[in-house]
């Protein structure tokens, strides 16, 4: 059987369109938006070219869709799994999170849930260990460490607006 061949068109102002033909011969297409959304359109069988069903999906939700389709080591935001139950993962702030603006210590998130902030991703800088009175910014990523339960907790800590 032969590698299926993924065809890439750039979708100027909009991101690039991804398009597959499956073995069965169904058409896909994925549309990777610059925002970080995306759009997966499949094709009807009658007509590869007419659209019979589309699915946009925040960023988010790609990526939990990737993870379900290829899991954990090929995650992009699942880190590292131990032996110990320990995972890290990166988790963001969103702009309209509550926590905009923020101190991290005001979140309570290690207390409340037992995992730890490890660092923050912040445009291209790195931010090391970061205290209590470090300030939270919309678009930072944070690396959560802890038991995979904690590092939901987290999220959900963090996701609250």
């Amino acid at each position: 059987m032969t590698a299926p061949r993924l065809r890439t068109t750039p979708l100027p102002g909009i991101g690039v369109q991804y398009d597959l033909v499956t073995r069965e011969q169904r058409h896909l297409s994925v549309v990777a938006h610059r925002d970080g959304a995306r759009t997966v359109n499949m094709y009807r069988s009658d007509d590869p070219d007419s659209c019979a069903q589309s699915l946009r999906l925040t960023g988010a939700e790609a990526g939990a869709l990737i993870d379900a389709l290829m899991p954990s080591h090929h995650s992009a935001s699942l880190l590292y799994t131990t032996d110990l139950g320990l995972v890290a993962e990166r988790v963001e702030v969103a702009a309209t999170s509550r926590w905009n603006g923020r101190l991290l210590g005001d979140t309570k998130m290690r207390t409340d849930t037992g995992a730890s902030i490890v660092a923050v991703l912040r445009r291209a800088e790195a931010i090391p260990s970061p205290t209590p009175a470090f300030r939270l910014a919309g678009g930072d990523t944070l690396i959560v460490v802890g038991t995979r339960e904690g590092v939901d907790a987290a999220a959900a800590i963090l996701g609250r607006e």
